[in-house]
């Protein structure tokens, strides 16, 4: 059966006012004040609404299918107990806030049983304890009058209407986003939406395929990817499939587990596989369990790991972001298709040791099709390291269309607008920064397929005029015709216009270039001459941050293996 296209979606914006109402309710709350608390409370009544909802259309259907359903959230932690209008005039503002602190929360955090019973437990209970038992601290109202003006706006929304789901979705986005710009620690939760729609984009996941992400925070890449492929779902089955077997992704923390599982029922995405857990407790040595098509992710970077969680991975290091990047590509399926977007701190470009043994594993196993070095500022204000995004996928495909293209890399240099020396809070990324990258990714694919020339040139033969005042080859003509001399032969009967740019900003490496220089990956553009690639002074600063975490890490680690012997020592 074929469903009809999806038609365009209408807002409620009374109901958005007053959304934005129940922020202004809990900011002047003296227990949830601050961006991040009302965020979070405001989440986690969300979601026990929705619950509810959800929970009321299984039992119509099962009814309907005379099967039996018993839902999950009954009795006194159901939401017409406690928070419905009937219950809110029953109970005092006093009482309801000792209800929801001394037996709806402790409740919330000791269900077991199904698996929506364990997800919704491990939101409540304590991360650091990792027991049922001890309800984490999770904000509330101080005053019960408070929580109660909330609760009526939140029983005013009605699930059921695609305008309400629609505008609930919107402001919920519109809240992470404040979220993180308003608290600088909320940068975990937050990949800029101009970055993901890139990355989903280039990924391009098809129906049928499962997207991955490991430390999925607030869920915007799985979000995106929902969206993405959505208009694709054609026949019930195939929305049946996009809806319950398609995105999978882990959260260790309980806040942004909370926000993401949100985040994507909201967005429709009913059934979604999220598990609350440290992705990096899972071994990686022989068989690495379920195995998925696509990854998109941006995982944390700047922690360490013990020595119990390193020995889930061949190379041992102490480093987040390379236990993640091991993580990645043994989750990611034997297919010819089988890829990842995946965006990594500049560090991890040029480290060397464990980190060149994991990136020359990677460049083995899978073909690194692009390297994105993204401006600075890209991650403003929440961080000031300097990232890259890695693109790679399973070489089958590219060694029938063109096999010469295998040990072929294409780095692009996402340039800064002009006059601006780094984005930042008040001048962020955008979508339009990417147009031009979206032009030569274009041209790009074309040649993997096999369908074009060669489109950029070898660093290799450009940089020997890096140490010298003479122009490239490519700038001389340039100057001379005002534009590249890197034409586009006529592909499938359509003409690509030339690239125009004077600092031109894409490059090609090749294996064995990337290898000889201990498999450094930093995207060093080789158009500018040395008096243009002098690098502004936060450049600089944000590399020797890097250079200054890593060396903490080396300590850090010598350090344990120190303690360890001198333990020995001792016994």
């Amino acid at each position: 059966m074929v469903m009809d296209t999806l038609p365009k979606r209408s807002t409620n914006e009374t109901l958005r006012s007053n959304m934005w109402r129940a922020c202004d309710i809990l900011r002047r709350d003296n227990n949830v004040g601050g961006v991040m608390q009302y965020t979070e409370h405001l989440a986690w009544l969300l979601f026990l609404r929705f619950m509810d909802m959800e929970e009321k259309r299984r039992v119509d259907l099962a009814l309907l299918n005379e099967m039996p359903y018993h839902p999950v959230l009954h009795g006194d932690l159901s939401w017409d107990f406690w928070a419905s209008p009937e219950a809110l005039e029953r109970r005092s503002a006093p009482e309801l806030i000792q209800f929801v602190r001394g037996r709806l929360l402790p409740g919330l955090a000791t269900l077991t049983g199904s698996s929506l019973a364990r997800t919704i437990a491990g939101i409540f209970s304590d991360e650091s304890t990792g027991d049922q038992n001890v309800v984490r601290a999770v904000p509330v109202c101080a005053s019960g009058y408070n929580l109660k003006d909330v609760l009526e706006i939140i029983n005013s929304i009605h699930f059921e209407l695609d305008s309400d789901l629609f505008t609930i979705s919107l402001f919920y986005e519109d809240l992470l986003e404040r979220m993180s710009s308003e608290n600088r620690t909320a940068g975990e939760f937050h990949t800029p939406r101009a970055v993901i729609r890139f990355m989903v984009e280039l990924m391009a996941p098809q129906i049928g395929e499962t997207v991955y992400d490991p430390a999925y925070g607030s869920a915007g890449f799985l979000v995106q990817a929902f969206l993405f492929m959505q208009p694709f779902a054609r026949t019930i089955e195939e929305h049946t499939s996009l809806h319950e077997q398609t995105f999978f992704g882990i959260e260790k923390k309980a806040l942004s587990a909370l926000l993401g599982t949100m985040n994507m029922v909201l967005h429709g995405v009913n059934a979604p596989k999220l598990l609350r857990a440290n992705t990096l407790e899972e071994s990686m040595q022989g068989d690495s369990g379920q195995r998925y098509d696509v990854v998109l992710t941006n995982p944390p970077f700047g922690g360490t790991e013990g020595a119990h969680i390193q020995q889930n991975f061949a190379v041992k290091a102490n480093a987040t972001e390379l236990l993640f990047l091991q993580h990645i590509i043994k989750k990611l399926k034997r297919t010819p298709n089988a890829r990842a977007a995946i965006v990594v701190p500049e560090g991890t470009l040029f480290r060397s040791g464990a980190f060149a043994e994991v990136k020359q594993d990677l460049l083995q196993q899978f073909h690194l099709f692009a390297v994105f070095s993204l401006p600075p500022g890209t991650f403003a204000p929440y961080s000031d390291v300097k990232t890259a995004i890695l693109f790679l996928k399973r070489p089958d495909s590219l060694l029938i269309a063109n096999p010469l293209a295998r040990e072929e890399t294409w780095f692009y240099e996402l340039p800064l607008p002009e006059g601006l020396k780094k984005f930042s809070k008040g001048s962020r990324i955008s979508d339009s920064h990417f147009d031009e990258a979206r032009h030569l990714w274009q041209v790009w694919s074309d040649y993997l397929s096999g369908n074009a020339e060669r489109p950029f040139v070898y660093a290799a033969d450009l940089r020997p005029h890096q140490t010298s005042n003479e122009p490239t080859p490519i700038q001389e003509t340039f100057f001379a015709n005002k534009q590249t001399s890197l034409q586009l032969s006529s592909i499938n009967n359509r003409q690509f216009e030339p690239v125009f740019a004077r600092n031109i900003n894409a490059w090609i490496e090749t294996y064995n270039d990337i290898a000889s220089r201990g498999f450094d990956l930093s995207a060093r553009n080789p158009h500018r001459v040395e008096q243009e690639s002098r690098e502004s002074a936060f450049v600089l600063t944000a590399r020797l941050l890097e250079r200054s975490r890593e060396l903490h890490s080396m300590i850090q680690s010598l350090h344990a293996k120190l303690s360890q012997g001198r333990e020995e020592v001792e016994e």
